[in-house]
């Protein structure tokens, strides 16, 4: 035990120690980690168990195995009602001999559990005591043979629940290690498969790394216990090293060394195919009783399905993974000025194949198509129609259509192919499983010019991008977008123009990645936004790549997510995520920020999206009060356009300085020659306060005509000293629709 344990040290000076207290009454201390699985024990304690009398750490099955199987079925029980309860946990355990066969003598255990936090975890702290008198009602029981059925009923229960659950070849042979079987546990375990004519080992537990070259690529006809297994389809025992060098003259020297006492080795059968064999050693005699053979063989005969099963279903996830990875394009080569990076990670149910995927097309002009969508579901359809909607996108783009005409093309196919599955049925047969079973793909189209960095885009009800700017700053890039492809033939797409400066990232990505981990758009966005403004490998080789692993790591690690559980449970959507940066040296000095945004006459809720990314721009700005000043311009100058004039508005917003002093330089263009002027509004005019408004909130305004139309901008600085008063922006607070006056 620890020194430092509380049980040890509680007691007044003028006492002995504990420890020589409870040494001198014979009573031994334990603790049981439940989190680790071990069991500590002092010296007394470890007599107690038949083991070496000296302070040591056991694993649980180690202990385990010292007890009558019965009671620690029993024990267990008290366990769990004495955590649920925080009660203490009492109960008298018979201790076996190393075999399992003779009861050396009964020990009253008393425990007290100790919780860690607000988690399942907990320690058990307590101690033995030898008793002589029996618990009321066992005398009948202590013979180990009275309780074998008993016993062996509940270890079958245990270990066929834990191979049922285990969900590949690695596992089952882990879980099979394991097991602590009633009355006697093999001290080494080996699976052996078929391989043409040759025999193979699957896995081994309880050897040494190495330990079984000289037993695999075995021909089928040696003279080796497995073989002849795999060759008969019956068990073999031995009880004795004596029966093994007798019947087994050739392969003994083999066996010898590892110096096991028995052996048995019992087929593995499924479906009345024998598909290997399994071992289990002893390093004490066992002389296989009846009952004993029962259990192996009942234990054999799990473990043979479990193998199967777990083969099955890595079959079919090599299938599908390789189905899917031949579906998803490789990254084409080195892009001047740019870099590339991709990930696609399948969800964890079912087939683990889907609808989401990327592509990377070469365009006659010389510029580069970036392409990420979603067809509907996680099933083998969804994947066929993600193929072929795929190659339709790359045939369009290849045709030289603008990112509109692709995805108006698109939609078309989508609509059609779908259409041709729900009234092409004949009614009858397989055909009538895709009746009545539409598909829709959302889409985002990026048609990219290397050189200049120019970004066209068009969408189809698809998450917009986010763009992280070379200081860090990261904003959800509004873009102009339609129904989802398949829904509408005719449905339009607009295309929204953007740059990508040197030293900036895109990210696009779908769904999955957003909202996997219970999340919505919102709290999703934000999981990612902040992924993206913590990343410090700007720089480094391979760089986007890094940035790519840390944002799936960012959704299916455990910390993201409501619920425990296996990694492959909590991949609830497939997750596609394309990265897109402009290499090079910033034009502009590294800590200026510049955004540029439209709003078309077609679209005056844009506005709204505007506000917001101007104060995702100035999300560090030192005043909020200067932040909601600067927005509240905004929107009065973008609603004005749209008011006034017959085109769109076109928005340009620009952070320079240094953290502390910096300057907002932020204005608004149009097509219109009209310019506003100054008026004086009446007490309960509801427009004219535009440039009223500029001159009370700017540090800095004008209007700046220009050969097709003219500009109106302001500037604020960080600093409020250098830009004199302000007022309370909610004393100004205008409707959406107030005007500049002309």
């Amino acid at each position: 035990m620890r020194t430092d344990d509380p049980l040890l040290q509680v007691g007044d000076d003028s006492l002995p120690p504990v420890r020589d207290v409870l040494a001198a009454i014979a009573t031994g201390l334990w603790r049981w980690d439940n989190a680790s699985g071990t069991v500590t024990l002092d010296a007394e304690a470890a007599r107690l168990l038949g083991l070496p009398a000296r302070a040591q750490t056991l694993s649980e099955a180690g202990v385990r195995s010292r007890f009558h199987p019965v009671d620690w079925n029993e024990i267990y029980g008290t366990v769990q009602l004495a955590v649920a309860e925080g009660t203490l946990a009492e109960a008298r355990l018979r201790i076996m001999d190393e075999t399992g066969r003779r009861v050396l003598r009964t020990v009253r255990s008393r425990s007290k559990p100790v919780m860690h936090g607000a988690t399942e975890a907990y320690e058990l702290v307590g101690t033995l005591q030898e008793v002589t008198e029996p618990a009321p009602g066992t005398a009948a029981r202590t013979p180990v043979t009275g309780d074998w059925r008993r016993s062996r009923e509940a270890f079958l229960l245990d270990a066929g629940r834990a191979l049922a659950e285990a969900r590949s070849t690695e596992e089952v042979l882990r879980v099979a290690g394991g097991l602590s079987m009633p009355g006697f546990s093999p001290d080494g375990l080996a699976v052996f498969g078929v391989e043409g004519e040759r025999l193979t080992i699957i896995g081994h537990h309880g050897h040494e790394p190495g330990d079984d070259g000289p037993f695999s690529a075995m021909p089928l006809d040696t003279d080796y216990p497995a073989a002849e297994v795999v060759r008969t389809g019956r068990a073999v025992y031995l009880s004795t090293p004596e029966d093994y060098r007798r019947r087994y003259p050739a392969a003994w020297p083999l066996a010898s060394r590892f110096e096991r006492q028995s052996w048995a080795f019992l087929p593995l059968t499924v479906a009345g195919r024998t598909m290997g064999a399994w071992m289990a050693a002893f390093t004490y005699p066992v002389s296989f009783t009846p009952d004993e053979r029962s259990v192996l063989t009942t234990v054999a005969r799990m473990l043979a399905q479990a193998l199967s099963r777990a083969g099955v279903a890595e079959s079919e996830r090599e299938l599908t993974e390789g189905l899917q990875r031949s579906m998803l394009p490789m990254l084409g080569p080195q892009i001047p000025g740019m870099s590339v990076a991709a990930r696609y990670v399948p969800t964890g149910g079912g087939l683990q194949v889907g609808g989401d995927w990327y592509d990377m097309i070469p365009l006659p002009s010389g510029r580069i198509a970036f392409v990420i969508g979603d067809v509907q579901g996680h099933d083998v359809r969804a994947a066929g129609l993600m193929g072929q909607l795929r190659i339709a996108l790359r045939a369009y783009a290849s045709e030289g259509h603008r990112p509109d005409a692709v995805l108006s093309r698109a939609t078309r196919f989508l609509s059609g192919i779908t259409e041709s599955i729900t009234y092409g049925s004949s009614g009858t047969g397989a055909d009538e499983a895709n009746e009545y079973d539409p598909r829709f793909a959302t889409c985002l189209y990026v048609e990219a010019d290397p050189a200049t960095g120019v970004l066209e885009m068009a969408r189809a009800g698809h998450p917009e991008p986010a763009i992280r700017m070379s200081d860090g700053t990261v904003l959800l890039r509004p873009a102009a977008g339609g129904l989802p492809l398949g829904i509408d033939p005719d449905a339009d797409y607009p295309t929204t123009r953007l740059v990508l400066e040197p030293g900036e990232t895109m990210l696009i990505c779908t769904d999955g990645l957003i909202e996997t981990g219970g999340h919505d758009l919102d709290t999703g966005w934000s999981r990612i936004r902040a992924t993206l403004e913590e990343y410090a490998g700007e720089g480094e080789p391979d760089a986007l790549e890094q940035l790519a692993d840390a944002l799936v790591q960012a959704v299916h690690g455990p910390s993201s997510h409501h619920t425990t559980g296996p990694f492959a449970d909590r991949r609830e959507d497939d997750i596609a995520v394309l990265l897109l940066s402009r290499t090079g040296h910033p034009e502009r000095r590294t800590d200026a920020r510049r955004t540029v945004l439209t709003v078309a006459q077609a679209e005056p809720e844009r506005i709204a999206g505007a506000r917001s990314h101007l104060r995702d721009l100035l999300h560090d700005w030192a005043d909020d009060d200067q932040v909601d000043s600067a927005v509240l311009m905004v929107s009065e100058m973008l609603t004005n356009v749209l008011v006034h004039t017959d085109g769109d508005a076109l928005m340009v917003a620009e952070v320079t300085g240094e953290p502390g002093a910096r300057r907002l330089r932020a204005e608004v263009a149009d097509g219109s020659d009209d310019l506003p002027h100054k008026r004086h509004p009446g007490e309960l005019a509801s427009s004219g306060r535009g440039l009223v408004l500029m001159e009370l909130l700017a540090g800095a305004w004008g209007v700046d005509p220009r050969g097709d139309g003219k500009s109106i901008w302001f500037e604020l600085y960080e600093d409020a000293g250098a830009s004199g008063g302000f007022v309370d922006v909610d004393d100004l607070a205008m409707d959406a629709d107030a005007d500049v006056p002309e």
